[in-house]
């Protein structure tokens, strides 16, 4: 993978609350962040650091690839 071509996170987080019965106020306190950060994380208007980044898997029990895939943008796109 060509490191010039651009990409982007994507993330199910919105499906795994919905599948956990959490809402977005749930999910920050559980994680010690605010509900804006869950809103903005779910809409891909933030990318969250690393450590957030398995916060949340661990939280929703699954592996961090099922909360968050990289999408590599093609020229032109």
């Amino acid at each position: 993978m060509p490191l010039n071509e651009q990409g982007q996170l994507n993330n199910r987080i919105h499906v795994l609350r919905a599948e956990k019965g959490l809402s977005q106020k749930e999910v920050a306190e559980r994680l010690g962040v605010s509900r804006q950060t869950i809103v903005s994380l779910e809409k891909n208007r933030y990318n969250p650091s690393l450590k957030l980044a398995f916060e949340l898997a661990l939280l929703f029990e699954v592996d961090i690839h099922e909360v968050f895939q990289y999408e590599i943008k093609k020229e032109g796109e």
